[in-house]
């Protein structure tokens, strides 16, 4: 059995919050080890939407969210790429009135936070938006959100990580973590080792094993939203779109391709999921109500991944209440693609300086708890547990 590296550091997931925390603690000059099971990003973090959105999120985000923004314009810098990043605008469309007082209302209660909505009647959104549909009869715009790629952009966090002087490991399935009474001891399959008293749970839709065998269960499930990406089609949507109350979201890049998403598909077994029929026609069908410009698109490539929702739509980010040195990060509810970078940077933030310059009470996991746990001395992670390829189909890259 080989002998422990010693670092400051461990994080399991190679996500956007694992990696990104891997990358704010090394370039605060802490030694790190970052472990992905698969590839950097080939999971919810980079198969998702790709969505940039402050706008619609729980008001108990939006210090978070506003910390990413700032990371977000600044990101070439933080990965040395620009991800095809791009503040388009997102613009999210009210099919009746009461959506459209929801969305009145969200506007009121988020003043503060700098997201300057701007709120347009039928007549103003048509003015705007000729292309959107009737049935919209107002909307909500965020100017200053956008989009990205996110399979450029989660693994350029790891890749950035490592230039850093982060060590990263790609295909290291983590076979057991224990502690010895000072520090995490972290083994994976192909016999690697690494010892620290710091341990992240970014695990994903897997993190919550880790945590229940630390003596915190928390009521996670997984879900699998379907997505689609058409043709190339001619330029006509120039913000990135959703609908109050949910449904769809939509989203046009540079080579006219639209990413669609909606609804949810189904799991083949616990390392592969896929869209399903039903849920794509859905799609189609709430796609041509709200853009007629997309009538007769053809779906060149479908797929679907894994997320882990709580009951609360809300994560859990922030320290174990049963084990000193234990941080978690996970439960994104399908929304983490924006507010990663900055919870990852939280967590560092924790690592090296005690707390989080952004309060994450809201997040703490002892919302689940109804009494005290206590953690185990050591804990095995079975196969499967922490993060699990998903199916993808074909081979466009939106």
């Amino acid at each position: 059995m080989s002998q422990p590296v010693e670092v400051d550091a461990v994080v399991i997931g190679g996500g956007i919050v694992g990696a990104s925390a891997a990358l704010f603690l090394a370039l605060s000059g802490k030694r790190v080890a970052l472990l992905e099971r698969d590839f950097f990003g080939s999971h919810s973090s980079g198969v998702n939407y790709g969505g940039v959105r402050r706008q619609g999120r729980p008001l108990s985000q939006l210090p978070l969210s506003r910390r990413a923004h700032e990371i977000w314009g600044d990101l070439r810098a933080f990965i040395g790429t620009d991800g095809e990043y791009v503040r388009s605008g997102h613009l999210k469309l009210a099919r009746s009135d009461k959506d459209m007082a929801a969305l009145v209302a969200y506007e009121e209660a988020s003043r503060g936070f700098g997201m300057q909505l701007q709120l347009l009647d039928h007549a103003q959104l048509r003015a705007r938006f000729p292309w959107a549909g009737d049935v919209a009869v107002g909307a909500s715009l965020c100017a200053d959100d956008g989009h990205a790629n996110p399979r450029l952009v989660s693994p350029a966090f790891a890749f950035a990580a490592r230039r850093a002087g982060a060590q990263t490991f790609e295909q290291a399935h983590v076979s057991e973590v224990s502690h010895d009474g000072q520090a995490f001891v972290v083994r994976t399959a192909d016999d690697q080792c690494f010892r620290g008293p710091w341990l992240l749970n970014c695990a994903g839709a897997w993190a919550a094993q880790l945590a229940q065998q630390f003596g915190e269960p928390v009521p996670m499930r997984a879900g699998h939203p379907a997505m689609l990406v058409t043709e190339p089609l001619p330029m006509f949507m120039d913000v990135s779109t959703g609908v109050e109350g949910g449904g769809i979201y939509a989203r046009q890049v540079a080579r006219g391709n639209c990413v669609l998403g909606g609804g949810q598909g189904f799991p083949l077994d616990p390392a592969t999921a896929r869209p399903g029929q039903a849920a794509i026609l859905e799609i189609l069908r709430n796609a041509v109500e709200l853009y007629p410009p997309l009538a007769g698109a053809q779906a060149i490539r479908t797929w679907s991944g894994t997320e882990g929702y709580l009951p609360d739509r809300e994560p859990v980010l922030g320290a174990s209440s049963t084990q000193p040195g234990l941080l978690h990060g996970f439960g994104f509810a399908g929304s983490g693609f924006q507010i990663g970078p900055a919870a990852g940077e939280a967590l560092a933030q924790m690592v090296c300086a005690g707390a989080s310059n952004i309060d994450l009470t809201p997040f703490s996991i002892t919302r689940f708890q109804s009494q005290p746990h206590t953690s185990s001395p050591a804990i095995v992670v079975p196969s499967g547990t922490d993060n699990v390829i998903p199916l993808l189909r074909g081979r466009s890259n939106p």
